[in-house]
């Protein structure tokens, strides 16, 4: 076997040295190759001048002591046991088993903790966006189920359930609190398709692809153009390391169509913070664009055969098809009308915006946030999408009413509210203007440099 080995070592050795002195160059640079891809960037190329068949040949052999010399199976099989570790977020059609079962563990007992321990399954179960992190034994039983969120208007602190197996084998929960750590992230993209397919492959939250369509109301972000891109500078909230969401855009630039749009978040000592040009033009307007995040606009305002009463008749507002739960927000400032049932409309709220001739109306409601006599500020969640009323599916109906008098709410959104930055802040302004440029600049040379 050796004499073989041997034999044939010396046939490919004389080969190799053959080719080296016809093709010198290309052997030098495979060699290089080969040993900076191995090495990871460390390489070195030694001179093939020497005759390589005169090379000596040494066959050698070591012997090597086995890892688990003296050890039996018994003791192999119980040095086994590992931790296995795995992130979820929760949805609010979880249940017990299903949360589990997705985490990857497999334990009866678990189950039947969580779903009968109050606060577990207040905490947990139901629940929509909440990090959970689990530890289990390599058998697949619950260790440690560790659960994080924000509570709804804290952005300081955030919640932490812990439930851990403790000594007799049953489960020890606790619930408390801890500072969130903020964070600023930048990305960019280009647009191939649509802006979430481009924000998607950027790593981009959804949430921050819709408030970029709320800064940017001159953009028409559902016709977008092949070739166009951005680049955005974001909030993030994060507990013990982990994300648990998505904050609020610092600064954003987005081409469309070869034309440059930019605003940066800014906020004056004791005044409402908003969105302006890097000029210090304000971009906030009296309504948003849409009282959903950036949907599809399934009936807009005109005249249309009514699905119901199956008559032609006039639409008086703009349905939006969205699923049932979907938050739907007040597009302005203002206080809350009415709040509860009317015939058709099912569940709805009017709003009457500062502007007192102006009423929005939101129809077809799931559910309720809001009631009457209640002040709300633009973007405020004031309930959910559904099906309540006359409706054949669940959307949302969204009317503007100036005087009493319905108008197409998309020939109303578009005014501007006027709120300059004022001479007293001017100064810091241009400070914190020149700074959103160099992290938009940073964020647009790292997305180029990465995508070529």
């Amino acid at each position: 076997m050796n004499t073989r080995f041997i034999s044939a070592s010396h046939s490919l050795l004389a080969r190799l040295a053959q080719s080296a002195k016809h093709h010198p160059k290309r052997i030098v640079a495979a060699i290089a190759s080969l040993l900076l891809t191995a090495g990871g960037g460390a390489f070195a190329v030694a001179s093939l001048d020497q005759e390589t068949e005169n090379l000596p040949i040494h066959t050698v052999i070591t012997p090597v002591d086995s890892l688990v010399q003296g050890s039996t199976l018994a003791q192999l099989t119980s040095d086994t046991r590992f931790s296995l570790y795995r992130s979820e977020y929760t949805r609010n059609t979880d249940t017990a088993a299903s949360l589990l079962q997705r985490l990857g563990i497999a334990d009866p007992q678990a189950v039947s903790f969580l779903r009968n321990n109050p606060q577990a399954s207040e905490n947990i179960l139901g629940r929509t966006g909440r990090l959970v992190t689990a530890q289990a034994s390599n058998d697949h039983q619950l260790e440690k189920l560790i659960v994080r969120w924000v509570v709804e208007g804290n952005n300081t602190d955030f919640q932490r359930l812990t439930l851990q197996r403790n000594a007799a084998g049953s489960f020890d929960v606790v619930i408390d609190s801890a500072p969130l750590e903020v964070r600023t992230r930048m990305a960019g993209g280009t647009i191939q398709s649509t802006l979430f397919a481009a924000t998607d492959a950027a790593g981009i939250p959804d949430h921050i692809a819709t408030q970029v369509a709320d800064i940017f109301p001159e953009i028409n972000f559902r016709r977008l153009f092949k070739g166009d891109r951005f680049t955005f500078v974001y909030e993030t909230l994060e507990a013990d390391g982990e994300l648990l969401r998505s904050n609020r855009v610092l600064s954003a630039q987005f081409v469309n169509r070869g034309k440059t749009y930019e605003a940066m978040w800014f906020q004056e000592p004791g005044q409402r913070g908003s969105y302006y040009a890097m000029d210090g033009s304000s971009l906030r307007r009296a309504y948003l664009n849409a009282p959903l995040e950036f949907t599809r606009i399934s009936s807009n305002f005109s005249n249309r055969f009514h699905p119901i009463l199956k008559t032609w008749r006039k639409h008086l507002g703009t349905d939006y098809a969205a699923p049932t739960g979907t938050k739907v927000r007040t597009v302005g400032d203002g206080v809350v009308e009415f709040a509860g049932w009317q015939n058709g409309f099912g569940n709805v709220v009017y709003i009457k915006h500062t502007n007192a001739s102006h009423v929005t109306v939101y129809g077809h409601l799931s559910r309720i946030d809001v009631q009457k006599g209640q002040r709300v500020e633009q973007g405020d969640g004031i309930g959910a999408v559904g099906s309540t009323g006359w409706s054949t599916g669940p959307h949302l109906h969204f009317e503007f009413r100036v005087n009493g008098v319905h108008q197409d709410p998309q020939s109303i959104v578009a005014e501007n509210v006027n709120n300059p930055i004022s001479e007293k802040v001017k100064a810091a302004f241009k400070v914190q203007a020149d700074q959103m440029r160099d992290q938009l600049a940073s964020a647009d040379l790292i997305y180029n440099t990465t995508a070529q």
